[in-house]
């Protein structure tokens, strides 16, 4: 007996999935169903019930489960088309992504729009001719044999990392692959699948490796959810923070300088200003002390930290009068340092250290993307040095601090706890330690989260936080490790009540995470049009003629001595189009100065969307600025400085 959805079932010898299920789903349920879960396991429709299952579960096509299946399937059905039309491209790997796919191929030449174009039209006849997947499982020796008859090397290689005896290859139609699937039951099902570009990678993601072009694909379950991604692509687009960044005048990038680093102009360095500035007011308010460390420490401190060892790939190295320096990738070491520098008593902990930390990170070039991905960050970093038995109050203050700022922006967001990775230091019983304190913090606070297998710093597991854009995008900013092996490695101490010493445990956390980051995210998020209290320019004065100037510039010094960004159009051109421009570099309040206006004292008010607030007081508009920008921060309880 099996159970599904709930029902006990009789299993007859030989029974398929398919088989099994048909016999408890109707008719128009079985259409949807493209895989099945044995006991947990991903299997193919087709593929007999293993012995010894106790419960099987269908797996509809519009299920997380369902759509990797169908993502992973518009892959191989992608590498067959290519195959198809150029037969001396290599295939390599193809696997599922969010929303969508890719394949990487060695081919001989740079695959153009063209080419995108032609493997659609193959796809297509593939999927209208309903190509069922069938499995067949093989001896390694007999997969090598046949993928070498094909002059399909890469595969070979993989079979060779794989080191196992037996493997499983899929077909459909002529076309064969290396996969351990499962797969959907026909091409039939793929009714909704666009391809989107090419990009370069490195096969194994070592540049020491060939080149290889990396054709990206997007998959959905219906041609409704394709064409609802597409038009959320085209607004991406019109909201790319690379396109915004330079038409607003905040940041640059420069390859003649060094790819993946930002120029901030002045408007960008205002913005990053005015965020630092209330994240450091908030530090201090709940009990940070503000640091300023080295930008290299000597290498020394790397290998007893671990990330020499762990992490050297993605660090630089230099050398000063003969010693071995590392530019720091994170802060802690340093932090460490200065705790270090007197002895600590339990009455002193916690001890929280912040810093605006930049740091640097080796990236490969083909990952780096404008803000979201670069060499030299900022950090919102901190480090909480505390007592075992304060972890898991210092915990819930760090979350609740990150749901203040995600409540300042209006950001949905989801949480997960990455736990071990493979590459990691610390004993099992810290990382057990450390992994029950984030999971017992989150129930506390009734918080609801996703487990990340294996996906840890290497020095202890973490709460990711992922916030969601009004785009429905996901993006993972703050985030919260617990740490009880560097303080093991660099002797952290305290005295404790009982006269003796202790070891503390460390909380590393940030909240915005890199600084660069989040201003991509938020410039996307809000497509370049800062709330206000972010805004770089406030408000813009325009005037009419000539004739208003006078009385202009005494309403600019008004309302720069009230604390308001603001700037002056004296410019001799029409007033339509100095509104007009006002609104395309995205400032919030355009302020119209006219005949009426100067008689009256007041400035006629344009808000960023078009709307006209009419004539207002200088102080009346500050008095309406000012309670603009204070309301966001008040759901958290916090505090806005106007003069900011």
């Amino acid at each position: 007996m099996v159970q599904v959805q709930g029902q006990e079932v009789q299993v007859q010898a030989g029974q398929s999935c398919a088989d099994m299920l048909k016999g408890v789903l109707s008719g128009k349920k079985m259409k949807a169903v493209v895989a099945c879960a044995c006991d947990g396991v991903l299997r193919d429709l087709a593929s007999p019930l293993p012995s010894g299952v106790t419960a099987v579960e269908p797996v509809f096509l519009e299920s997380p489960e369902g759509l990797c299946v169908l993502r992973h399937s518009a892959a191989h059905v992608m590498a067959e088309a290519v195959k198809g039309l150029f037969p001396s491209a290599k295939v390599t790997i193809g696997p599922d992504i969010e929303n969508g796919f890719y394949y990487d191929f060695d081919f001989e030449r740079p695959f153009t729009p063209e080419d995108l174009e032609k493997i659609e039209e193959r796809m297509a006849q593939s999927v209208a001719a309903d190509r069922p997947f069938s499995r067949q499982e093989m001896s390694a020796a007999e997969a090598k044999a046949l993928f070498a008859s094909m002059n399909e090397t890469y595969k070979l290689e993989i079979i060779d990392d794989l080191g196992a005896e037996q493997v499983s290859v899929y077909r459909h139609g002529d076309f064969v692959d290396l996969c351990r699937g499962p797969h959907l039951p026909s091409t039939g099902f793929l009714q909704a699948v666009k391809l989107t570009s090419v990009a370069g990678a490195y096969w194994r993601g070592d540049s020491n490796r060939p080149m290889l072009q990396r054709i990206y694909g997007i998959a959905f379950a219906t041609p409704k959810e394709l064409k609802a991604h597409l038009v959320m692509l085209e607004e991406a687009k019109k909201r790319d923070h690379r396109k915004l960044g330079p038409q607003l005048d905040l940041f640059s990038f420069h390859e003649r300088g060094g790819a993946g680093m930002a120029y901030w102009h002045p408007k960008g360095s205002l913005v990053r200003t005015i965020l630092e500035d209330f994240v450091t007011k908030e530090m201090l308010r709940r009990d940070y002390g503000i640091v300023r460390t080295p930008q290299i420490l000597k290498r020394d401190l790397w290998e007893t930290s671990g990330h020499y060892a762990n992490y050297r790939e993605n660090m630089y190295f230099t050398e000063i009068d003969g010693a071995p320096y590392g530019v720091k990738p994170m802060n802690c070491v340093a932090h460490m340092l200065i705790y270090n520098t007197r002895q600590r008593s339990y009455r002193d902990l916690p001890i929280r250290l912040f810093e605006f930390g930049v740091v640097h990170r080796h990236e490969l070039s083909g990952v780096l993307h404008g803000l979201l991905r670069v060499r030299q960050f900022t950090q919102d970093d901190a480090h909480i040095i505390c007592r075992p038995d304060q972890l898991l109050d210092e915990i819930k203050g760090v979350m609740n601090w990150i749901q203040d700022l995600m409540g300042v922006f209006g950001f949905e967001y989801s949480m997960e706890i990455s736990t071990r990775p493979e590459k990691s230091i610390g004993s099992d019983l810290d990382w057990e330690r450390a992994t029950a304190a984030l999971m017992d913090a989150m129930k506390e606070m009734g918080l609801p989260y996703q487990i990340n297998e294996g996906d840890g710093a290497f020095y202890g597991p973490k709460i990711d936080v992922k916030l969601r854009d009004c785009l429905g995008r996901q993006w993972q900013c703050s985030t919260i490790q617990v740490d009880f092996t560097l303080p093991d490695r660099f002797d952290l101490l305290y005295v404790g009540e009982d006269g003796e010493r202790h070891r503390p445990v460390m909380v590393h956390r940030a909240i915005m995470g890199s600084v660069e980051r989040f201003i991509g995210i938020l410039t996307e998020h809000f497509a370049g049009a800062f709330p206000t209290w972010l805004a770089p320019v406030q408000a813009r004065i325009l005037t009419v003629t000539d004739s208003h100037n006078e009385f202009a510039r005494k309403c600019e010094e008004a309302l720069r001595q009230a604390g308001v960004r603001i700037e002056l159009d004296l410019r001799n051109e029409k007033l339509g189009y100095k509104v007009r421009e006002a609104q395309m570099e995205k400032i919030p309040y355009a302020l119209v100065v006219g005949d009426q206006e100067v008689e009256q004292a007041c400035v006629n008010v344009r808000a960023r969307g078009g709307h006209t607030l009419g004539a207002l007081s200088i102080e009346a508009f500050v008095d309406l600025l000012r309670q603009e920008c204070e309301e966001p921060f008040k759901r958290g309880g916090m505090r806005y400085s106007f003069s900011n």
